[in-house]
């Protein structure tokens, strides 16, 4: 069964990916050419005020039109493939052990239980920036910090489902989920008052284009997790009724 679950889930993950990608392409890419025009225009400005020292010209490896294309589209479908894979096997792992619920209710909780963990809550300490907002020499911190969140964001609600799990024998069936959560809040305040700071946008930059980025990366990460929820929960089902 585990087998057939996570190909399902690797469809899954790439239908949502396509839509994503759509997504993306109508309400992120705009913005990240907004952000390109205006790296263009702080260089030349600089090369203006500095004409003995011409901007450095990086080559150009991948076109701008294919990377909001097909490029867009290929980094989406393999990671919509690689989440919908592990999300079938975490939802493998739940069935039949949370409460009563249905492979299309346990897939949706579980996606947006994901779509929390995985990218709200990372965001409100490390939002996404576009091209233009951050400094070269702090790649290599920022990735680490960023996916620092991650994990812990996944350690705390692995902590949280076991105190929910701990207490559901003495508060019956609503409090301990509220436990469960009041728990993942307390540990994700304390990661995110302990983990460092980073603000690396130019204080020029437009504010519109920063926000309206910010939202739009953080939607697409919305759609591709309740996508997921949705098709794989219908997926699902069906495979699980036909094994009855």
């Amino acid at each position: 069964m585990t087998r057939d679950l996570l190909i399902r889930g690797m469809i899954a993950g790439i239908l949502a990916a396509i839509l994503a990608t759509l997504f993306a392409r109508a309400l992120a890419e705009p913005q990240v050419d907004l952000a390109i025009a205006y790296e263009v225009s702080h260089s030349a400005h600089e090369a203006h005020n500095r004409p003995g020292i011409a901007p450095a010209e990086e080559p150009e490896l991948v076109s701008r039109t294919t990377q909001k294309g097909l490029g867009l589209l290929t980094a989406l479908t393999l990671y919509g493939a690689a989440v919908g894979g592990i999300f079938s096997l975490v939802f493998a792992a739940a069935y039949g052990r949370v409460g009563s619920l249905g492979p299309r209710s346990l897939a949706l909780i579980l996606a947006l239980g994901a779509f929390i963990a995985i990218a709200l809550v990372p965001a409100l300490k490390y939002p996404p920036t576009p091209p233009a907002v951050g400094q070269h020499e702090t790649v290599a911190f920022r990735t680490i910090a960023y996916f620092s969140m991650i994990a812990l964001s996944l350690v705390a609600i692995v902590i949280s489902v076991k105190v929910s799990r701990a207490l559901a024998h003495r508060l019956g069936s609503f409090n301990p989920m509220l436990s469960g959560a009041a728990a993942y809040v307390v540990l994700i305040t304390a990661v995110q008052f302990a983990l460092p700071l980073i603000n690396e946008v130019p204080a020029d930059f437009p504010a519109v284009v920063l926000w309206n980025f910010r939202v739009a990366s953080i939607a697409i990460q919305a759609v591709l997790w309740v996508a997921i929820g949705l098709i794989f929960g219908s997926l699902a089902d069906r495979h699980l009724r036909r094994q009855i």
